[in-house]
């Protein structure tokens, strides 16, 4: 393995990116970049602080009044250069991001960096679409018609996960309604977000108008959220972090945007394709090492195919191929971090205490793995339903698949946790799928796949996986404020409501 990015000589002048320059952070605490498939350092950067952050929202906050004003076609115009560029640099973006993450180069190079485009292409094109209600006379006597204004500075917070993609998804709808912003990613995985922002500035989207600071959540997350002069706050990450986020957010009477966890249901009726389910699961557990709020980590399955569903999952995860993550071969990657996968380790070590693992479970001991945090593909039985592994997120390429007997059953059990941000049900019988999409309590319910999104639908939770939406026209209608204008239309002083304060004196 080795550097296949040069992260040293590309972030030498620091890791913050402040009105259109990088510079170094002045917390006067440092943090080392590594790669979990190695645990090389990459980069040891200057982390921001408080007044980084200050810095940041100033240069937000000086841009705005020029960013806002420009025509709806201008930001569009820009957005389009920007996702040129983000094309051209495809492979530069992708090297980057598995490095930092450990990806496979497959996926980077595959959906994050491809999605990135698409997701600048997207918001290009809705720039120019700042739709509101109609213009009308609505009270006879006035004309009404609502206009849509950017709101500000937002303040936004990007987890270590998808880094490339959270910095699109955070970006781009703000700007292309007039916006300006700060983004904190985790300091984790600086590396791409500090790119997305160096490639709007060469698009000739204008300095101030994209800020990155990169520090710890304690210290510049906590003023970012705080800060007077930020308007609204976008924030993904777990729900824990998002509760303290709300708590700080509300002191200020910001407007908040909250993507949380996720605990995905997989609900498998038994006239469901078998072949379908078993691959969709595995996929959809294992997607990005199971990294992913959305993967699939509970597989309901119902009872007649449960024993086959079982089996044939824990076939096609003992094919998976973990590896270095720039080898084309490799098909999972290590975790984030060692400490991230001895969490995942804890979750599955005690659920042997009251369940069975069927494949998997521990770290692998192969040749040039032993260095990372690598986890091998797990398959858990015999858990109860509310028990620690089916309740909790463990955000790592765990499975644990439970049986049910009725419809009525499988719906309940779908629903039965606190989350309730994606979901995902596998049927041949369209009056299934259709009452399951409708009873699931998740901003998605795919049918008979698990995972894919696209730029024009909205990603989004309900319950304790948050409020908001990234993507698409209605995360887009987020960033802006919404105005109502009325014009008099009877050219009289004295309007007959006026009765109701002077009386008979009119």
């Amino acid at each position: 393995m080795g550097n296949r990015f040069p992260a040293q000589d590309r972030f030498a002048d620091g890791a913050q990116f402040i009105d259109g320059r990088l510079r170094p952070g002045t917390s006067g605490r440092t943090h080392a970049v590594v790669d979990p498939a190695t645990g090389d350092e990459l980069l040891t950067y200057e982390l921001a602080g408080a007044a980084d952050v200050d810095a940041a929202v100033a240069a937000a906050l000086a841009a705005f009044p020029g960013w806002a004003g420009a025509t709806p076609g201008e930001r569009s115009d820009a957005l389009h250069r920007f996702a040129a560029v983000l094309a051209e640099r495809a492979a530069e973006f992708a090297a980057a991001e598995s490095l930092q993450c450990g990806k496979p180069i497959k996926l980077s190079t595959e959906f994050d960096v491809p999605g990135t485009v698409d997701n600048a292409a997207f918001f290009a094109g809705a720039a120019r679409h700042l739709e509101g209600a109609s213009a009308g006379e609505y009270s006879g006597d006035h004309t009404s018609y609502v206009r849509r204004e950017p709101i500000g500075v937002v303040g936004s917070i990007a987890p270590w996960n998808y880094p490339l993609q959270m910095a699109a998804w955070k970006i781009l709808p703000a700007v292309a309604a007039g916006n300006t912003i700060v983004l904190k990613p985790s300091e984790l995985t600086p590396f791409t977000s500090l790119m997305f922002a160096q490639a709007a500035q060469e698009a000739g989207i204008p300095d101030g108008v994209i800020n990155i600071v990169n520090g710890a959540g304690a210290d510049a997350g906590e003023r970012l959220v705080g800060h007077p002069d930020v308007v609204m706050t976008s924030f993904t990450g777990s729900t824990a972090v998002g509760k303290r986020v709300a708590e700080i957010a509300t002191a200020t009477v910001k407007r908040l945007h909250l993507e949380l966890g996720g605990k995905a249901p997989f609900l498998v009726f038994d006239d469901a394709d078998l072949e379908a389910a078993v691959q969709g699961a595995v996929a959809g557990a294992l997607i990005n090492t199971g990294q992913d709020c959305t993967a699939a980590t509970r597989a309901y399955v119902q009872r007649p195919l449960y024993d086959a569903f079982v089996s044939s999952v824990a076939a096609l995860m003992e094919t998976v191929r973990l590896g270095d993550p720039f080898a084309p071969s490799t098909d999972m990657g290590p975790l984030i971090s060692y400490a991230h996968r001895d969490r995942v380790a804890g979750i599955v070590d005690r659920a042997r205490g009251y369940a069975r693992v069927v494949t998997g479970g521990a770290a692998p001991d192969g040749a040039g793995l032993a260095e990372g945090a690598y986890y091998r593909p797990t398959l858990v039985v015999d858990a109860a339903q509310d028990s620690e592994i089916v309740q909790s997120e463990i955000f790592g390429p765990v499975l644990v698949v439970l049986p049910f007997d009725s419809d009525d059953e499988g719906i309940r059990l779908a629903n039965d946790t606190p989350y309730g941000l994606a979901a995902s049900v596998w049927s041949r019988d369209v009056y299934r799928t259709g009452r399951a999409t409708r009873d699931i309590k998740a901003g998605c319910v795919w049918v008979n796949d698990h995972i894919p999104i696209i730029s024009e639908m909205p990603h989004g939770g309900y319950k304790a996986s948050g409020y908001g939406k990234d993507m698409s026209a209605y995360s887009f209608e987020e960033y802006t404020q919404v105005k109502h204008v009325m014009y008099d239309n009877t050219a009289v002083a004295r309007k007959d409501w006026h009765r109701t304060i002077f009386g008979d004196r009119l």
